[in-house]
């Protein structure tokens, strides 16, 4: 009883062998091998359990990789539940990591079992360890008992607001269990997705919108902040997460956007503004006589996904082809044309399911595919259904044009083995020949011809094909008719038969002498026919009847005495109609005069249409189109609204909560003079361009339209904190695009004056990355203002700070301003100075020498009065390293050198600054020095403008701004004169793609607590003895890269705080001083790449003399 017990439990035989055949011996019998493998089996689970109930951790470990891979076969452990669930409490990481895979798969099953260890799974989510706590929810979620929705539901709130964005993926995945358990907590869970929506982590992103649409897809008003984060972050999502969102985001544009499809529609695509600049926006969308102009939102949504067409994954592919099938306008729709095609040469299913997608659109567009036609040809390894589709595709693209090319291939095809291919090309041949009338009478002889075929499919389906051409043009074809007749008897399938009988009775007065002989001949064979061919002889002799009696006349009454006792009861009942509709009598003497009308009547020509025709009514790509029948779950696509709803509920705004902090900061009224000074013109563009963006802050990130989010720290979480942050960060990224070293203090200054609102000049001359910015643009005109203005502004700011600050704010201030005003001769003043960069500036680059006392107030400024958020601080300043760009040999006479000033790029904020020193070292002048083409295309240069002479041994300084994309990828572009081309590359070192970052002691903790795992790269390093001071490591590690010195309280740790420039993610750089000249060098960030390569080089730097 046991062993058969064991024998079940095990998953039959089959099971029992596989997993019995590593450790049995072969024995003599059959019964006895049969018996040793159960044995050993019973055996091998009870070892397995003695090593989990061991004390050793190594035999734990052993034991759960073993019971692992037995799930993995498909194997049932199940019995080792008891076992495995008492080692959940173990403090070894990996085998609680296996212990938790072990429990996702069974607690479902053993859930009495794995309830007594619900305290555990409750510890856990308070792990340390991020897989942890993600792993214990996972476990919690599975359990499925009604009693702990509760102690879940707490769960998710929590794991919600986690740091990790692995944990915070994990609660959106257990929204959706939570939900399929109990339903009545949706208000709930919904306040959880709302929360999660606004995740700025794209590991989150995929998770959170399938919870959305399990849970509550008609809630789009919770979509409408966040689309354009979706959108912008669409690119970096995982494959599953991108599929999902493109799902959601098509049925959320066809309820928010206009047709793109309307007729006369133009579009104003070139035109920036129209995307841009939503105020814009609205005024041409007032104006009715304007034609349909898209909304800028709808346009970024076709612009993010475009560049998935290009994703190795097939359902991404499919998705965004399915989404520019429902939303794009119909002249842009053809770019998903190449990325289906291409997906042709994956596998048969999704070959399958693409042909089915392509098969419905070329039916409505057959330009889209016709360039394509070759890659539908049928080949011999096709699988039977893909040949169908294929051959419906080529059928919908075939027109006057490239009929002939189709139908020779179509001569091909019916000659294949494959039957069922063969008759589908027939009437394929047939479809075409309705569809263009030019080729209908071809096509009708070369289905003739087809009737002398030796198979008999191919014949049958050229008769029921005929036929339905015939029936377009009776006139013309008796000849055809009679040629069928001749074959009658040599044809054998029933269909082919009652064809040609149908067409004998309807065209009978075409044929007055065959007809009659076909019926003699039928009535000989009447009771061997099939039901179906019976029938047509019924109706060929009431129509003889009726047209020629004389002949047929007792040949009809034979027929219908025969068919008066047929064993069908169709026939019976057929034979009994027509009996008493063509033979007068009495009875119906009133119907019998209508005999003629009723049989002979002329008959409409069948349409052939596509079996793909009405698929349309469902959404492409889904479960529904592909059967041709509504599956549970769809969600049927809406109409597109006759009148956009407003679209200003997708602007995110950040306005309040900034003007909620500025009075923490402490910040007097001041006096009204700036009011008079500045014109309420510029007041006006001030505040419509804070507005206008939604949030300050989008100069420290991507370029997105008015998203704030990828302007923001991707580390801050929580919400309460977030707007708080956000608005420190704003004022932050402004000051970093000063080339002045102004501190905090001033920034937080000019950053309450946004707030109220008053038209300050100065933020555009010094933040112009920061206003032109704002919507992802480039840069605005303002960026070049004259040095003149940038020193009056900055006095009366310091006027400002003096006011309301405190005495040693003013003595700064002071300070910082007077080399501005009073023009001195001074190294410091070229630093502090705005980088002037107009193609005439001669300066030789900017010396790295500072004053003792300067430096000690900068370091005074970027230091006191510092909010805890984290802001981006002035440059840290080292000696300058210059690279050769062009040697004056290559260069025929012109060369060139460059250097990373470390300095934020006025152009645009995601662009590092590099300055170019251009030197005429020919004896002759150089005409219209710029720069040609760059590599890759799509490499985001902002070039200094064309230096129109260049006299001999003169040298310029020019700027450029370079956007690396965090990477360390050399940027290749062309030097052009006016005669030559000279091809150069600007390759960074890792640390000049970081800015330096300020922070307290405190918050380089927390936000180290937050990069751990895979985002942490550590190192020892043994130092050169010349590197053990303070002052040397500071020194080292600024030579290095670019980032701020954190204030440390002990002299064994040095730590220093930066962000990438393009995408504004934290590198934490800490060193821990060890014995021997040692120390422990660690990097945390998101960037793993980037760290490797900064350890290298930081390793270098400490190792060398």
């Amino acid at each position: 009883m046991s062993t058969a017990a064991l024998y079940n439990d095990q998953g039959g035989a089959e099971a029992a062998i596989e997993a019995g055949q590593e450790s049995t011996p072969t024995t003599s019998g059959s019964s006895g091998a049969a018996f040793g493998l159960f044995s050993s089996d019973f055996k091998k689970n009870e070892d397995l359990k003695e090593m989990l109930e061991s004390n050793k951790e190594s035999l734990k470990l052993e034991a759960m990789k073993r019971v692992v891979g037995l799930i993995a076969k498909g194997k049932n452990a199940s019995e080792l539940f008891p076992a495995i669930v008492k080692n959940v409490a173990n403090k070894n990481i990996e085998l609680k990591k296996l212990v938790y895979v072990y429990l996702v798969r069974y607690a479902e099953e053993q859930q009495d079992l794995a309830l007594l260890s619900i305290s555990t799974f409750q510890r856990a989510l308070k792990d340390p360890n991020q897989f942890i706590r993600a792993s214990a929810l996972r476990v919690l979620s599975s359990i499925r008992v009604p009693i702990i929705v509760p102690i879940m539901m707490l769960a998710i709130k929590e794991a919600a607001a986690d740091m990790s964005p692995y944990v915070r993926k994990t609660s959106a995945h257990a929204i959706q269990k939570l939900y399929s358990l109990d339903p009545d907590q949706k208000e709930q869970l919904i306040e959880v997705i709302e929360k999660l929506l606004k995740d700025k982590s794209t590991l989150v992103a995929g998770s959170v919108v399938m919870a959305f649409e399990e849970v509550c897809p008609d809630r789009i008003d919770l979509i409408h902040k966040n689309y354009r984060k979706l959108c912008n972050l669409l690119v970096d999502v995982e494959e599953w997460g991108q599929v999902v969102i493109i799902s959601m985001l098509t049925r959320y544009a066809r309820t928010q956007f206009t047709s793109p499809w309307k007729e006369g529609a133009e579009f104003d695509e070139n035109n920036d503004k129209t995307f841009y600049d939503s105020d814009s926006e609205e005024k041409s969308g007032q104006m009715d006589d304007k034609p349909y102009v898209m909304d800028p939102d709808h346009r970024l949504l076709l612009r993010n996904t475009k560049p998935l067409l290009q994703s190795r994954n097939t359902a991404v592919v499919m998705s965004v082809a399915q989404l520019y099938w429902h939303l794009a306008p119909k002249h842009e729709v053809s770019i998903v044309t190449k990325s289906l095609v291409r997906l042709l040469r994956s596998h048969r299913e999704v070959q399958y399911i693409v042909l089915q997608n392509i098969a419905t659109m070329s039916i409505q567009r057959k330009g889209m595919f016709e360039p394509y036609m070759k890659s539908f040809y049928v080949r011999s390894t096709d699988a039977s259904h893909i040949k169908t589709l294929k051959l419906e595709i080529l059928t919908n693209l075939a027109n006057e044009a490239n009929i002939s090319t189709i139908l020779r291939e179509f001569q091909t095809y019916v000659k294949s083995q494959d039957k069922a291919f063969a008759a589908s090309t027939i009437q394929a041949i047939g479809r075409c020949a309705t569809n263009i009338t030019e080729v209908t009478d071809t096509c009708l002889n070369g289905l003739v011809l087809l009737l002398s075929n030796r198979d008999e499919t191919v014949v049958a389906e050229s008769v029921v094909v005929i036929k339905k051409l015939l029936q377009t043009q009776p006139t013309q074809h008796s000849e055809i008719i009679k040629h069928m007749a001749k074959l009658f008897d040599n044809i054998t399938v029933p269909m082919a038969r009652a064809s040609i009988l149908w067409l004998m009775g309807e065209y009978c007065e075409r044929v007055p002498k065959i007809a009659p002989d076909v019926l003699r001949k039928m009535a000989k064979t009447f009771t061997a026919e099939e039901d179906i061919v019976k029938l047509q002889i019924v109706n060929l002799a009431a129509k003889l009847y009726l047209t020629n009696s004389k002949q047929t006349k007792l040949l009809t009454q034979y027929i219908l005495n025969l068919g008066k006792y047929d064993q069908n009861y169709d026939i019976r009942d057929r034979t009994r109609f027509i009996r008493q509709l063509i033979v007068p009598n009495e009875k119906n003497g009133a119907l019998n005069k209508y005999a003629r009308r009723i049989l002979l009547a002329s008959k409409p020509a069948p349409v052939l249409e596509s079996a793909f025709k009405d698929r349309d009514r469902f959404q492409l790509g889904t479960l529904s189109h592909s059967l041709n029948i509504k599956a549970s779950g769809y969600q049927e696509l809406s109409d597109w609204p006759a009148v956009a709803p407003d679209q200003s509920v997708r602007n995110v705004e950040v306005i309040e909560p900034v003007k909620e902090w500025a009075p923490l900061v402490g910040k007097s009224k001041k006096s009204k003079s700036d009011d008079k000074f500045y014109s309420d013109d510029e007041d006006e563009k001030e505040k419509e361009g804070s507005d206008s963006s939604g949030s300050e802050d989008s100069s420290s990130s991507s370029s997105s339209s008015g998203s704030d989010e990828s302007g923001s720290d991707s580390e801050e979480e929580e919400s309460s904190e977030e707007s708080e942050k956000s608005s420190g960060d704003s004022g932050k990224s402004s000051g970093e695009s000063e080339k002045s070293s102004s501190g905090s203090d001033l920034d937080q200054k000019k950053k309450k004056k946004k707030t109220k609102k008053v038209p300050l000049k100065k933020s555009k001359p010094t933040a112009a990355d920061s206003d032109s910015d704002e919507n992802g643009n480039g840069p605005v005109a303002q960026a070049s203002s004259s040095s003149a203005e940038s020193s009056s502004d900055s006095e009366s700011d310091s006027e400002d700070d003096s006011d309301s600050d405190s005495p040693a704010t003013q003595k700064k201030s002071a300070v910082k301003s007077k080399p501005k005003v009073q023009v001195k001769p001074k190294n410091e003043v070229s630093l502090l100075d705005l980088d002037d960069f107009s193609p005439s500036n001669t300066n030789t680059p900017k010396s790295s020498v500072l004053s003792s006392s300067l430096m000690s107030d900068l370091e005074g400024l970027s230091l006191s009065n510092v909010s805890s958020a984290m802001q981006v601080t002035a440059p840290s300043f080292g000696p300058v390293k210059t690279y050769e760009l062009l040697h004056h040999m290559t260069g025929k006479g012109l060369s060139a050198k460059y250097h990373f000033p470390r300095q934020p790029c006025l152009y645009q904020p995601s662009m590092v600054a590099v300055q170019v020193i251009l030197t005429n070292s020919s004896d002759h002048s150089l005409e219209e020095i710029h720069i040609g083409d760059r590599s890759p295309a799509s490499l985001n240069i902002h070039c200094f403008n064309t230096i129109e002479r260049l006299e001999p041994e003169a040298s310029v300084t020019v700027s450029m701004g370079i956007d690396f994309s965090d990477s360390t990828q050399a940027a290749n572009f062309q030097l052009c004169t006016k005669e030559d081309q000279f091809s150069v590359s600007i390759q960074p070192a890792v640390g000049e793609l970081l800015m330096p970052s300020t922070m307290t002691e405190q918050d380089f903790c927390k936000e180290q607590g937050k990069l751990l795992g895979m985002n942490e790269t550590s190192a020892t390093v043994t130092m050169a003895t010349a590197n053990a001071s303070s002052q040397a490591i500071s020194k080292q590690v600024l030579s290095v890269a670019n980032v701020g010195e954190v204030s440390s309280s002990q002299n064994n740790f040095h730590r220093f705080a930066g962000r990438t420039v393009s995408s504004g993610a934290l590198v934490l750089v800490s060193l821990e001083l060890k014995e021997s000249s040692t120390c422990l060098l660690t990097i945390h960030t998101e960037k793993s790449v980037m760290a490797s390569m900064l350890l290298r080089d930081l390793k270098q730097a400490l190792a060398q003399a």
